[in-house]
C-alpha cells in the first residue's frame, strides 16, 4: 500500500496538471499500489457526479406559480431535411410535417428524467417548447439544455396539460395520482409514463416501439415497461418471429442503478468504506443485503409463488407486449450485482421451430436498437462496460443450449436508464408521431 505522503504529493501535482482523472491515472502508476485501492480511488473520483435524484409533488396552494409560460423556450420549426440522431441506422426518421411539440418532463432532475433530456436532444426531437416541471424544492433552479436554459416550474395538472406530450420520470403513486387527469379529454396531452402503475391496467398499451408501436395508436396514456423486459425483449422479439418462442428461462444482473440514485450511492460509499478500511462490511438502507463485494438475489417483494416481483414482471410484461397467452411460460431468477449502471441477462429462449444459430444471428444483426457484440476469439461479449450511455442493446454468447430442443442461449447487456427507461419513452414519443397518435395543439 503506497504510503499516504507520497499519495498526496502525486495526487497535488497529477490535479494541478490534468485534472481527477490524471490522478487516478498517476495512481495506477504508482507500482506498488493493489488494485483495490484503484478501484477506491475511481469510486471516489465518479461520486462527485453524482447528483441525488426524486420529485414530491407541490402543494395545492402553490400551483398558481406554474402557470406562468416565461420559462418556456420556443425554437423554430425544424427542417423537413432533419433527421433524427439514431440508435440504429435502420430506425425510422420522424416525419418533420408533424410539426414541432411543447413537450414537458415531470422529474428532470432525477436520474431518468435527465436522460430524457439527453435522449431529446441527441434524437432531434422536434421540441418547439420545453418545460420542466418539479417540487417546491426545485422550482425556480435553471436546467441547461440544447434548447437552452429552461427555469424548472413548479408542478400543476393544469400547467402539464398545456404542453402535447408529458413525460412522466416520477414513482407510481405520483403517477396514480396525477397521470390520467393531465391527459384527460380531446384537449389533454399524451402522457407517457416511466412508472409501474398503469403497465398492467387494460387498455393502457404497455409499450416497446419496435414490437407494439402500433398499441399506442388513438391513445393518450403510455406505460413504458421495467427496464429488465425492455432490455431482454430487444434480444428474444426477433429471434420469436423467425422461430416462434415457446418457453424463456432468464436470469438478471442487475446494476445498483435499478434503485435510482441512491441505490447507486450507497455501492460507492459502501464500497468506499470497506476499501478505506474504515468497516469490514459496508451499510446498507436501500438494498436488502451490502451490494460491495456481494451480489443479492433478491428484487423487489417476494411473491405468494416464491419468485419476486421483479421476476414476475419480465413474465407478465413479456406476455403483454408480445401478445402472448396469459399462462405463457416465462420464469425469471432475478439479482442484485455491484456494478454502478446496465443490466445484463441470461436468456434461455425455446421454440417452435429448429432453430440455426447462423439465421438467428443474421436476424439480430437487422433489429434495429441491437448491436451483435459476438466474437469469443477476439474476447468480445456484451458487458456493463461496453453497453454503458449507449442506445443499443448488446447480445452475444449466442449459441444452441444443449439442455433442451430447439432453443437457443445468449446473452444480453443494455443500459437500464437509457433502453430501460428514458430511450424508450421518447421513441414511444417518435412512433405516436408517426402514426398520429401524438400531434401538436394549434396555437392559440
Amino acid at each position: 500500500h503506497p504510503d499516504r505522503k507520497t499519495l498526496s504529493c502525486k495526487r497535488k501535482s497529477a490535479i494541478k496538471e490534468g485534472g481527477p482523472f490524471r490522478y487516478f491515472l498517476s495512481v495506477l502508476d504508482y507500482s506498488t499500489m493493489k488494485f483495490s485501492t484503484a478501484a477506491g480511488v475511481l469510486f471516489a473520483i465518479w461520486s462527485p457526479f453524482s447528483t441525488v435524484y426524486g420529485f414530491t409533488p407541490a402543494p395545492s396552494s402553490l400551483t398558481a406559480r406554474a402557470r406562468t409560460f416565461s420559462s418556456v423556450h420556443r425554437f423554430g420549426q425544424p427542417s423537413r431535411q432533419s433527421q433524427v440522431t439514431s440508435f440504429s441506422n435502420r430506425h425510422t426518421t420522424i416525419s418533420m410535417s408533424a410539426g414541432s411539440f411543447n413537450v414537458g418532463i415531470v422529474g428532470a432532475t432525477g436520474a431518468v428524467g435527465k436522460e430524457i433530456v439527453g435522449c431529446l436532444e441527441k434524437r432531434s426531437f422536434p421540441v418547439n417548447g420545453l418545460r420542466i416541471f418539479g417540487s417546491e424544492r426545485s422550482a425556480g433552479k435553471e436546467v441547461d439544455t440544447k434548447f437552452g436554459k429552461v427555469t424548472v416550474e413548479l408542478f400543476s395538472e393544469e400547467a402539464a396539460r398545456e404542453c402535447d406530450v408529458v413525460f412522466l420520470a416520477v414513482d407510481g403513486d405520483f403517477s396514480l395520482k396525477h397521470a390520467e387527469n393531465i391527459c384527460a379529454g380531446d384537449d389533454g396531452p399524451v402522457v407517457i409514463d416511466n412508472s409501474s402503475a398503469f403497465r398492467y391496467k387494460e387498455g393502457i398499451p404497455l409499450c416497446v416501439p419496435e414490437i407494439n408501436a402500433e398499441a399506442t395508436k388513438g391513445k393518450k396514456l403510455i406505460a413504458n415497461p421495467n427496464c429488465t423486459t425492455a432490455i431482454g425483449l430487444m434480444a428474444v422479439w426477433p429471434l420469436h418471429k423467425l422461430f416462434g418462442l415457446t418457453k424463456m428461462v432468464m436470469s438478471t444482473y442487475q446494476a445498483a442503478s435499478g434503485a435510482g440514485q441512491p441505490g447507486m450511492d450507497e455501492l460507492v460509499e459502501g464500497t468506499r468504506s470497506v476499501l478505506n478500511g474504515e468497516r469490514d462490511v459496508a451499510e446498507n438502507k436501500i438494498f436488502a443485503h451490502p451490494l460491495p463485494f456481494n451480489v443479492i438475489p433478491h428484487i423487489d417483494k417476494f411473491q405468494e409463488n416464491g419468485y419476486t416481483k421483479e421476476e414476475m414482471k419480465v413474465t407478465w410484461e413479456t406476455r403483454k407486449i408480445c401478445g402472448l397467452a396469459d399462462d405463457f411460460p416465462i420464469s425469471c431468477t432475478a439479482v442484485r450485482i455491484p456494478t454502478s449502471r446496465a443490466h445484463s441477462e441470461s436468456i434461455v429462449a425455446l421454440f417452435e421451430k429448429p432453430v440455426d444459430v447462423a439465421a438467428a444471428r443474421k436476424a439480430l444483426e437487422e433489429a434495429p436498437g441491437v448491436k451483435v457484440r459476438d466474437d469469443p476469439e477476439k474476447l468480445s461479449y456484451p458487458m456493463p462496460l461496453t453497453a454503458t450511455g449507449q442506445y443499443e442493446v448488446e447480445v452475444g454468447r449466442l449459441r444452441k443450449n444443449i439442455a433442451f430442443d430447439n432453443a437457443l442461449e445468449f446473452f444480453v447487456c443494455g443500459d437500464q436508464l437509457l433502453r430501460g427507461a428514458a430511450l424508450n419513452a421518447v421513441i414511444v414519443a417518435e412512433a405516436m408521431i408517426d402514426n398520429g397518435a401524438l400531434k401538436a395543439k394549434a396555437s392559440v
